[in-house]
């Protein structure tokens, strides 16, 4: 099968609002999302919650982890007080845009379906702000978003994201270093491989498992009878942003001659993707199986990325 580099629509929020934030000067959102480091591995949050992305890894470490590697430095803050928070960002803005997240989507009602708190974290750039509403570029397929302050307040508060703090804006964004992007990549390896190799960055709920044996817990999981909420997270978000994200990292890892890893990661992206037909038409037993092959494929890139 030909690996070709994957080019579409996605849930690439954090990714896409970066790229915004860094300008002309961003690289690629290939290259982006492969130095946060989110395509090496995969984790079950507390036994339950799927994700193909590195075991205890969030897109706040993310975030942090691709300006590090990019020659970035940035301010972050978390307000705790909702009125000091929005008078910050309207003051922030006078000097640019603004990094917003993570925010719970479910209460950004420009998004057609979004009614109330549905667990989901999304990242935006906030563009303008007054007493009745901020404006703002939704990654998501919204520029120019016009969202009401009390649906802005309630997403921002971000009482049903699993990770990261209320009201937390990314300001004064510097370049100190310019990085080239191989090097870039090259300089994200270490952490890729720690965190194959099991380690996280803690504050991980109890039954939290990674990489090969989160794969064979979700396909037990899978297994053992119909979860629609499962199945829903898998179908509308973890498969989606997990194959592509494996693809892109493939694509970067060939730009700087890691092609024995690159063709693992290949390997990971078809199989994840391969996932979405069989869970959507409830063939549970063919995804559980994937799951099973792909368990072993953790190991396997860690060691490709320790070779030399």
């Amino acid at each position: 099968m030909l690996d070709l580099p994957y080019s579409g629509s996605g849930p690439y929020c954090y990714a896409h609002s970066l790229a915004m934030m860094l300008g002309s000067d961003a690289p690629g959102i290939d290259v982006l999302e492969t130095v946060t480091g989110s395509p090496f591995g995969m984790q079950l949050v507390g036994g339950s919650l799927p994700f193909f992305d590195a075991f205890g890894w969030d897109p706040h470490f993310g975030i942090g982890e691709a300006l590090d590697a990019l020659g970035w430095s940035v301010e972050t803050v978390s307000e705790p007080d909702p009125d000091d928070a929005f008078a910050r960002l309207v003051e922030s803005l006078a000097d640019g845009p603004v990094l917003i997240g993570p925010v719970e989507m479910g209460h950004l009602r420009h998004q057609p379906g979004m009614t109330g708190p549905i667990g989901a974290d999304h990242f935006l750039v906030a563009l303008a702000a007054d007493g009745e509403s901020v404006t703002a570029h939704d990654p998501q397929g919204y520029p120019y978003a016009r969202i009401p302050r009390a649906d802005f307040a309630a997403a921002w508060l971000a009482e049903t994201v699993a990770y990261g703090k209320p009201h937390t804006m990314r300001t004064n964004f510097v370049r100190h270093t310019v990085v080239d992007d191989e090097a870039a990549i090259v300089g994200s390896l270490p952490r890729a491989v720690r965190r194959l190799g099991g380690e996280n960055d803690g504050g991980l709920p109890p039954g939290s498992l990674g990489n090969g044996e989160a794969a064979l817990a979700l396909a037990a999981r899978i297994e053992a009878g119909r979860d629609p909420d499962l199945r829903g997270l898998l179908v509308h978000f973890a498969i989606r942003v997990g194959a592509r994200r494996q693809a892109d990292a493939a694509a970067c890892l060939r730009r700087i001659g890691r092609e024995d890893a690159a063709a693992v990661l290949a390997a990971q992206s078809r199989l994840v993707g391969s996932l979405q037909y069989d869970l959507v038409t409830e063939d549970d037993e063919c995804a559980a199986e994937t799951l099973r092959r792909l368990a072993p494929t953790y190991e396997e890139l860690r060691q490709a990325l320790t070779s030399s």
